[in-house]
């Protein structure tokens, strides 16, 4: 008997571009059976290397996928990562960039998006695939390989990337894209170059690359194995510490780390990405830890012999350069859902998702009635209590008429914050002085991003978190330094009528780096926004900048404060707006970094070994000190 011919498939011709965008409209996730988009809109600025591809397939397909108009390629990226991480990295934005210097602004964004595990989708133009003429415009001629553009310096900081030469090449890879975005261990930045010649080919698709595709987030348990060494080591230990990373919101598992800590009674540290874990107020909960962190946290660190680190990369400024974690005996228990990450510092791996292994660890304690001894819970909440007090007067104005210190503006919006406000910042000195001094009130309320700690991140992404989050108050805390690195997307947010509160602080230069500078032998050359002296350094009068004027230029309004009293009101009246608005104050002392409590552990930037200036020679010799207390963990 002869079998019946198949039938045939159905497809449908499409443009290569047109083809993505259907693609990309019908991608979803799932976690905890809730389902929301993968690719909420797509980020463009348009040129020649993508307007009449994925620019002409946008507008096709403009009831899909929303767009979004972006001033600057770095920008976009920012936005996008913003989104992703209010979302719980459950949800993206693509962004597309025509070829050349459109294409490596994108680098920047990748890379921060990928050191801190966020997705987001990356879609630059590239260089005709068919070269018909060679080179064409913005094209970078290599004599050694003509099969390389400039979208390949974008490997390095992608966690995919395909250059997709061929229409049909677009299938395999546009789902091993979307598999890299929706992995919980593997996610960051993901590219696919689209030469613009085949951006604009058109090919017969199935039609089954168009159906709606849901992508399962998992939540790994832990082996049982690895779980029983873990219960064990932490029932030895008389001074255990938990150290909260980004994971535990990635994971959504401040429930579970909070249920553990209460059960346990062991207190939690944070790290920068990890603050807000637990709020502020909690008792389990220490504060800050590391080189920005607390007395409190960074006191327990020194004399813990177990560190349990949940969902934690341990970067220098978390373990100090190596220095922090200094009692005998001490070791460590990882439980990330990262193997690579699960196995530093000679750590036994708890190789799972946050919540569940978390959750399994709970279990298997309580079976025990395991909890650490009253004093250690005394002592700490007794420091606890002290660290408080010093927060408290670093936020305190004694006189009310005088323009505020830097703390003195986080303390005002402090007073007026509730849980649901989010503060976003990322460089300068301010990022030591939130993880120190902020009262974190929600687990999503604090985002400092300082994986990259990349300046000029703050505006965009707060666009990308009120896009997000629509009901909530969002604040960019910008200083003069970022302010003037990456001001453009306030455009943007007047465009869109994205209502971002932008807190601008103009303390006249780099402060952060300049007392690093001081510190290090550098004497604070070239770090201030001044004037060039008759010596040849920068140390004449304030350079004119009116950073309020320049906001106000680009349509957003405009609030100047003089004074911590004039801060107040105009913080509270920010708050109400329901268009972007910017607080401008002016803080004191200009030439130092912000009067908050000075750090609490060590941070290693190598000083010269030879130098004939004093502070030099000075400064070497404390670092001699410090890097001898270094200790590694084998």
């Amino acid at each position: 008997m002869t079998a019946p011919a198949p039938t045939p498939a159905t497809t449908t011709r499409l443009t290569t571009a047109q083809a993505l965008v259907r693609f990309l409209a019908a991608q979803y996730t799932e976690r905890d059976g809730v389902r929301q988009r993968l690719i909420g809109a797509t980020w463009g600025i348009f040129g020649h290397g993508n307007v009449a591809g994925l620019g002409q397939a946008l507008v096709e397909y403009a009831d899909a996928m929303p767009f979004l108009q972006g001033r600057n390629e770095q920008s976009m990226v920012h936005a996008a990562v913003g989104y992703a991480r209010q979302s719980n990295r459950l949800s993206t934005h693509a962004v597309t960039t025509s070829i050349g210097p459109g294409a490596t602004n994108l680098v920047t964004g990748a890379a921060l998006a990928t050191v801190n595990h966020l997705p987001v989708l990356l879609l630059p133009g590239d260089t005709f695939a068919t070269r018909p003429a060679d080179p064409v415009l913005q094209q970078l001629e290599l004599p050694h390989a003509g099969d390389l553009s400039v979208n390949d310096t974008l490997r390095p900081v992608s966690r995919y990337f395909d250059r997709i030469t061929r229409p049909e090449a677009l299938i395999p890879a546009a789902l091993q894209a979307m598999r890299v975005l929706t992995d919980p261990v593997e996610t960051g930045a993901v590219t696919l170059a689209l030469p613009q010649d085949v951006q604009a080919e058109a090919y017969d698709w199935p039609e089954e690359f168009f159906a709606d595709r849901v992508w399962t987030v998992r939540r790994p348990g832990a082996d049982p194995t690895e779980l029983a060494e873990a219960v064990t080591a932490v029932r030895a230990a008389r001074r255990p510490l938990i150290i909260a990373g980004g994971g535990v919101h990635h994971s959504r598992a401040e429930a579970a780390l909070a249920e553990f800590a209460e059960a346990t009674g062991i207190p939690v540290a944070s790290t920068q990405a990890g603050k807000g874990s637990l709020p502020h107020d909690h008792p389990q909960d220490v504060g800050g830890i590391g080189h920005t962190g607390t007395a409190t946290a960074d006191t327990l660190a020194r004399a813990a012999d177990l560190v349990i680190g949940v969902g934690t990369r341990y970067t220098d400024f978390t373990t100090a350069s190596g220095t922090l974690f200094t009692g005998e005996g001490v070791r460590f228990l990882n439980l990330n859902i990262a193997p690579y990450d699960g196995h530093k510092l000679s750590g036994l791996p708890l190789v799972a998702d946050a919540r569940s292994g978390l959750a399994e660890l709970t279990e298997a304690l309580l079976v025990h009635g395991h909890r650490v001894p009253e004093p250690y819970v005394a002592a700490y909440t007794d420091d606890k209590a002290r660290w408080e007090e010093r927060v408290t007067a670093a936020y305190t104005a004694a006189d009310p008429d005088a323009p505020p210190t830097q703390p003195q503006v986080l303390g005002a919006l402090d007073a007026l914050a509730d849980a649901s406000d989010v503060l976003i910042n990322a460089a300068g000195s301010m990022p030591g002085d939130l993880h120190k001094l902020w009262r974190a009130r929600s687990f999503d309320q604090y985002h400092v991003e300082y994986g990259y700690s990349c300046m000029g991140y703050e505006i965009p992404a707060a666009i990308g978190v009120k896009l997000a989050a629509p009901d909530r108050p969002v604040w960019a805390l910008v200083g003069d330094g970022t302010y003037l690195m990456l001001p453009t997307e306030i455009v943007t947010a007047v465009q869109e009528g994205i209502a971002i509160k932008l807190l601008l602080i103009q303390n006249h230069g780099y402060a952060s780096i300049g007392g690093l500078s001081e510190e290090t032998g550098g004497e604070r050359y070239g770090t201030a926004y001044r004037y060039r002296a008759p010596d040849g350094t920068y140390t004449g009068a304030p350079l004119p900048l009116d950073l309020a004027a320049n906001a106000e230029s680009l349509g957003m309004r405009v609030l100047r404060a003089r004074t911590v009293r004039e801060l107040r009101a105009a913080l509270a009246e920010a708050r109400q707006a329901d268009s972007p608005t910017c607080v401008y104050v002016e803080t004191q002392t200009a030439d130092t970094v912000s009067g908050a409590p000075p750090a609490q552990a060590w941070w290693d930037v190598p000083v010269a070994e030879t130098a004939t200036r004093p502070s030099a020679i000075k400064a070497r010799e404390l670092y001699e000190r410090h890097v001898s207390s270094r200790r590694r963990h084998l």
